[in-house]
């Protein structure tokens, strides 16, 4: 175990009670507080929490008001032990005018927290927000929303929305303010339009068993990308998905990237998920490969806690493997600390983007930064939309860059994303439910 650093635990703590002491009143965000109330109600009853997963899952088959609420009431009829409002919410649903109105109540709740992490069903749609944001000193990463294609018509038309989503996004930016913190590095510019891409929904062959046929495929459609972004200066990030492509997901951008004709653009990036156990091997990957690839913009690593635990937890049990993430989360968290470390200590080989809505590693990062010498300029804070505004609001009060990944897409494409985000809002480990439920900060910033 690494020594701990009494120097840099003390500037962990100052930095972290320094943020949230910056965070906003609830009272200027009601309906955001209204929501995390909410989310904290169904964290606290776990019958309630699968009954409304469930319920917001099969939201986009329904076909009707009646059919909503019909799903609704026999979620919620098979819960023990009751609450009086959701009693009254059943005996509503025994008439036909009853079963209109709770249809609609509950179309209406599932499409306002839809909305509350989906800015918009097209980059058009988005653009008053993301405007809004870089207005207040917040970057943005568009996500369009799409996972898993399963036809190359799928994965033309996915590649298409990118590439009209790059040049629409380019025409709305050029008005936006200058905004220098966000804009600019030690490194040099850094593009104001931030596109994520999927690399599952690239090709409809991606094949844990056959990983050279779907990166091919989606070379095809991700080449022509990583080429438009370069001419609009625009910068292009690879999302990870599940373990089963991260191999394939890694091949493919760094071989796109090693080619002479990209060699001096687009900025581009990949994520390092530190759930993962062998993280730490991927990331000297990286940085080996970044040494010995100079491009004129570094390579952006965006490292994250990781969002497919669950999948890959069940799936390693299914066949009676060791699970690849870390079960104890002071551990994840440990590693977390670990590669921003190291990830850090790389610069200016890489530029480094920390996503994370826990105080204790944000403000972890900001302190060792500021130790080891390095500018505030480079080193990227990023949120998910719906999730870390707040943050978002603390860190650009202290004038570091934030930049908030906002998907886009309607309802269905974006339920898998919904449900995620759901999950870790209200998972029992979570930051925000600990931060949601008054925990005292010094528990928050506590070494894991």
């Amino acid at each position: 175990m690494r020594p701990v650093d009494e120097r840099l635990e003390a500037e962990v703590q100052r930095t972290g009670q320094a943020l949230a002491e910056s965070f906003p009143s609830p009272a200027r965000h009601p309906m955001r507080a209204f929501d995390q109330r909410a989310m904290q109600l169904a964290s606290e009853d776990e019958q309630l929490r699968a009954a409304l997963f469930r319920f917001v899952d099969v939201t986009p088959a329904c076909r009707s008001l009646d059919d909503l609420a019909s799903h609704l009431s026999e979620y919620l009829a098979h819960m023990p032990d009751r609450a009086p409002s959701i009693e009254r919410a059943l005996k509503v649903a025994d008439t036909a005018p009853g079963r209109k109105a709770l249809g609609a109540a509950s179309a209406a709740g599932v499409k306002h927290m839809a909305h509350r992490f989906i800015v918009g069903e097209t980059p058009r749609d988005a653009a008053p927000t993301l405007a809004a944001l870089w207005r207040d000193g917040i970057a943005s990463s568009t996500d369009l929303l799409g996972e898993a294609t399963v036809t190359p018509a799928e994965a033309d038309r996915y590649a298409d929305r990118c590439r009209e989503a790059l040049e629409s996004m380019t025409e709305l930016s050029a008005d936006w303010p200058d905004r220098p913190h966000l804009e600019r590095d030690t490194s040099g510019a850094i593009p104001r339009v931030n596109l994520s891409v999927k690399v599952t929904a690239l090709t409809p062959l991606m094949r844990p068993r056959a990983p050279e046929i779907g990166r091919e495929d989606a070379a095809e459609r991700l080449r022509p990308l990583l080429r438009r972004a370069r001419d609009l200066d625009a910068h292009l990030h690879v999302d990870m998905e599940s373990l089963d492509s991260l191999e394939t997901t890694t091949e493919l951008i760094l071989q796109l990237l090693a080619e002479p004709e990209l060699a001096d653009g687009p900025s581009a990036g990949i994520v390092l998920q530190a759930y993962l156990r062998d993280s730490p091997e991927q990331l000297e990957r990286l940085l080996e490969w970044a040494g010995a690839h100079p491009r004129a913009r570094p390579l952006v690593v965006r490292l994250v806690k990781g969002a497919y635990w669950d999948h890959e937890v069940v799936e390693a049990r299914q066949h009676g493997w060791s699970p690849p993430v870390f079960e104890d989360k002071a551990e994840c968290d440990r590693n977390f600390e670990a590669l921003t470390r190291r990830l850090l200590d790389a610069r200016p080989l890489v530029r480094v983007k920390v996503g994370s809505h826990n105080l204790r590693s944000v403000a972890h990062a900001i302190a060792y930064n500021r130790l080891t010498g390095g500018d505030d300029a480079d080193l990227e804070l990023q949120v998910l939309r719906g999730l870390g505004d707040d943050l978002a609001e603390a860190l650009r009060a202290h004038e570091l860059r934030v930049r908030s990944y906002c998907p886009v897409g309607d309802l269905v494409a974006g339920m898998a994303y919904l449900v995620r985000r759901l999950l870790e809002n209200t998972s029992n480990d979570s930051f925000l439910r600990a931060h949601a439920h008054g925990t005292p900060v010094e528990e928050l910033l506590a070494a894991p």
